[in-house]
């Protein structure tokens, strides 16, 4: 990819150095020893998470995600946990809409709430790469959808 493409997905060098740490240095990466399991992976590139969220009074008390996955895929997992972490489930779900609807270029949103998750918005751009940035915010869509059972699937 050439650097004016890359620098289209990853925006000033601001935001790039914002995916990158986040990349590089994930925030609650790792595991968490209760809540409920999701394990999702895209076959088309081969990210693979493990995501693992406890709610307790409705809110996201906790929530820890691993696996593999390139520097979108990281980042965009490592962004989502800072910005779910204490929001009630239907302030999650708006957020994972939101951030779905940046990401595919949908329509001009106040995208503030987003955190540095907006930093990905450059991804619009890219349709082969909106599986990498949303593989995280499924698998937490996933996670609020069973509660505390535990999946295992395949994002497609």
């Amino acid at each position: 990819m050439a650097l004016s493409k890359l620098n289209e997905l990853y925006g000033s060098k601001f935001e790039q150095m914002a995916i990158r740490d986040h990349a590089d240095h994930p925030r609650n990466a790792g595991k968490l020893q209760v809540g409920c399991v999701v394990d999702l992976n895209n076959p088309t590139c081969g990210d693979v998470i493990r995501l693992t969220v406890n709610l307790e009074e409705n809110k996201v008390k906790d929530i820890a995600f691993s696996g593999h996955g390139c520097t979108i895929s990281t980042a965009s997992a490592s962004m989502m946990t800072e910005v779910v972490l204490g929001k009630s489930k239907e302030e999650v779900l708006e957020l994972a809409d939101l951030f779905s609807k940046m990401v595919t270029g949908q329509e001009e949103l106040d995208l503030d709430n987003l955190g540095d998750a907006l930093f990905l918005k450059g991804v619009a751009k890219f349709p082969q790469r909106v599986k990498c940035s949303t593989l995280p915010w499924n698998a937490l869509k996933k996670a609020l959808e069973v509660g505390s059972a535990n999946l295992s699937e395949t994002h497609e």
